[in-house]
């Protein structure tokens, strides 16, 4: 606990030191026209990315080092939580072609 921390009377430092943790945020995947969109450059360790599946066809979203594997039936959407750092490379399994990248940080 720092000095100021110190100093301030014991509900306000619980706030103060409670108001500095980053929050969660969720962050939507789209797929169209048999492409992933984009994913977002700035993702977390506790984040949510919802995977949407917008085309006629039933895709995944699969990682290649097998951490998740989303399925995900036409016209519909999926969530997953965000459990590690790092670089994960994914794609569907019924389209090898359809690939994306995920760059988590801590």
């Amino acid at each position: 606990m720092n000095r100021l921390m110190k100093s301030l009377p014991l509900p306000l430092a619980l706030f103060w030191a409670s108001s500095s943790v980053a929050s969660a945020a969720e962050y939507q995947v789209t797929i169209a026209g048999m492409k992933f969109s984009a994913p977002p450059a700035e993702l977390h360790v506790g984040d949510v990315i919802v995977w949407r599946n917008d085309d006629i066809f039933r895709h995944t979203a699969t990682a290649r080092d097998k951490s998740f594997d989303i399925d995900l039936p036409p016209k519909s959407e999926g969530r997953m939580t965000i459990s590690r750092a790092g670089a994960v490379d994914f794609y569907c399994r019924f389209h090898p072609a359809m690939t994306g990248k995920l760059n988590v940080r801590p």
